[in-house]
C-alpha cells in the first residue's frame, strides 16, 4: 500500500496533515499528532502493515500492541477517505 499522489503531507513542530490535491475525490483535512505523520511519511513508498507496525516499533517506545492499534487504527481511517493506493 502507498499513500497517493493526490494527497499532500504537512507537518509543522507539533502536527502533521494530510491535504487532498485536486482529483482526489475527498475534501478536507486530516489532522493528527507526529506518530500521523511517522505513519504518513513510511507510506509515501510502497509497503505493508506489518512493515510500517515494525518501523513504529523502532521508533517510539510503546508496546507492540499499542503501536499495533494505533497504525491499524490511523490506516483504516485513510483507506476510508480513498488515501491508499492498495
Amino acid at each position: 500500500m502507498k499513500l497517493k499522489k493526490e494527497f499532500i503531507t504537512y507537518e509543522t513542530d507539533t502536527e502533521s496533515m494530510l491535504v487532498p490535491a485536486g482529483g482526489a475525490g475527498w475534501a478536507g483535512l486530516v489532522k493528527g499528532n507526529k506518530t500521523l505523520g511517522a505513519i504518513l511519511s513510511l507510506l509515501k513508498e510502497d509497503t505493508t502493515e506489518d512493515a510500517v507496525i515494525i518501523a513504529m516499533k523502532a521508533r517510539f517506545d510503546a508496546p507492540e500492541e499499542i503501536i499495533a492499534r494505533d497504525v491499524r487504527k490511523a490506516l483504516a481511517a485513510l483507506h476510508k477517505i480513498g488515501a491508499l493506493d492498495e
